[in-house]
């Protein structure tokens, strides 16, 4: 292989923070980048005998993820090979991925996946893509493992920062959100995989058998914590913020997303002094986070208290 773009490109992991599935339903959430990153490496061969398709997957994971996630991983690199108009049947192609994104449900790993060979892919072609371009390919890489996602993800991987985003039949709308000041998080993975495709599923099979039951829900997200949200990351006022993503938390609870090893995990931060935690993402597995404000002392409280309930690994990170 010749390699045409030696450098890494890169898509941020994410994480959630209010509107979960309900986003799915065009209802406006809010998601914070990482700093972690996905990286890719593109190496397209230089050999017409030489033809193919190599994925080199140096991604940290959690036990079990690249293995479960395996076919869809290739779903979505396919899936962005096919928007670029590469055929590795035709052009040899090597990807290698890598970064300090730990992949594991709810943190936004496919997004990461799909963005960063989107980056790296423009770059070994020779084409200047803008970021809207790349966040479009990555939304297409998404649909090889959610089938029809929301589009947060990658928009979230692609442009990171704090955002305001909602779905639409068309483009989705999304606002980069200023804080005043960060905000200290600690996030911690129940050690199970989930599907997102499956749980996003059974949540509209749900929603179809019973329409009142899920928009009681949606309304109480969109009356109690959506605009409180808003507010309360505007200000920089961290306990309220907690306060809301407890109650985020109990909806996404009775829309039956959330599992006991979850619960136990947001229980935790509560009795190490979080202001308030919920899980993050797909659900029925996958991550949960907790809200330290600006108490970097609070922060580490949590995270010996989440590395002590001993279900998966936990870290840190700020919002600003």
């Amino acid at each position: 292989m010749a390699s045409l773009a030696a450098s890494p490109h890169a898509g941020y992991g994410k994480l959630i923070l209010f509107g979960e599935h309900f986003v799915v339903y065009k209802v406006p959430a809010l998601v914070g980048a990482v700093a972690a990153s996905t990286t890719c490496v593109v190496e397209l061969s230089s050999a017409e005998w030489s033809t193919g398709l190599i994925v080199e997957d140096n991604r940290p994971a959690v036990p079990g993820y690249k293995v479960e996630k395996a076919e869809e991983m290739l779903g979505g690199t396919s899936l962005v090979l096919k928007h670029f108009g590469v055929d590795p049947q035709k052009r040899g192609i090597k990807l290698t991925l890598g970064g300090d994104l730990c992949a594991v449900s709810g943190i936004g790993a496919s997004a990461a996946h799909c963005v960063s060979l989107a980056r790296a892919l423009a770059a070994a072609l020779g084409k200047s893509c803008t970021e809207d371009e790349i966040n479009a390919a990555g939304f297409e890489g998404e649909k090889g493992y959610h089938g029809t996602p929301s589009g947060i993800d990658n928009t979230a991987a692609t442009f990171g920062g704090l955002l305001r985003f909602q779905r639409t039949d068309d483009a989705p709308i999304f606002k980069p959100q200023a804080l005043p000041k960060p905000c200290r998080i600690v996030y911690a993975s129940s050690g199970i995989t989930a599907s997102t495709t499956k749980v996003v599923g059974d949540v509209a099979a749900k929603k179809a058998a019973d329409p009142a039951w899920y928009n009681a829900l949606e309304q109480r997200y969109l009356n109690e914590v959506l605009p409180k949200a808003d507010e309360a990351l505007q200000a920089g006022n961290w306990q309220v913020l907690g306060e809301i993503a407890d109650i985020n938390h109990q909806l996404l609870q009775e829309l039956t997303v959330s599992c006991p090893e979850l619960d136990q995990l947001v229980s935790a931060a509560k009795a190490a002094g979080a202001l308030g935690a919920k899980m993050a993402g797909t659900g029925r597995g996958g991550l949960m986070f907790a809200v330290c404000g600006d108490d970097e002392a609070l922060q580490n409280s949590v995270f010996d208290a989440l590395t002590k309930a001993g279900l998966g690994a936990v870290w840190k990170t700020s919002f600003a």
